[in-house]
């Protein structure tokens, strides 16, 4: 499947932004409509840093594992994540770019690595709500950063 990409402004500086994001259990925050019942292990910050945590789905069982696999201060940092059994992998990638009146642009994209077959019927269908659910991300991350 193509990736999905979706981005907001913020006015904190980059420096700023990226130290909130390095901080793997601050997403739990700005992703809590996508994911419950979260725990981290590891660094708190930076490469090997991990979460779990339980798909908000009605009636869902199903846990995803994420852990940062690249960290690059102050402009990017990718997380892996499983799920699914293992049938689901995906990298996401968030980007930082300062923008001339000293604000962030944000970038998030989420590339998948490994589908289920199940999934892979309705790409475009997977993708929308994707699209959606992540842009709903962003705009509470940029909530939360620009509240301070």
């Amino acid at each position: 499947m193509k990736p999905v990409t979706v981005s907001t402004e913020v006015s904190k500086p980059r420096e700023e932004v990226f130290e909130y994001l390095d901080l793997l259990a601050n997403h739990e925050v700005f992703m809590d409509h996508m994911f419950v019942n979260w725990s981290f292990s590891g660094p708190a910050t930076g490469v090997g840093a991990k979460g779990r945590a339980r798909v908000s789905a009605p009636g869902s069982r199903e846990f995803a594992e994420f852990e940062v696999v690249e960290s690059e201060r102050p402009e990017r940092t990718v997380e892996q994540a499983v799920s699914s059994n293992g049938k689901r992998r995906t990298r996401g990638t968030y980007r930082l770019d300062q923008l001339p009146e000293g604000g962030t642009r944000i970038s998030f994209e989420l590339a998948w690595e490994a589908v289920p077959r199940s999934e892979r019927v309705f790409p475009p269908l997977s993708r929308a709500f994707l699209r959606r659910a992540l842009g709903k991300a962003m705009r509470r991350l940029a909530k939360q950063l620009d509240r301070g």
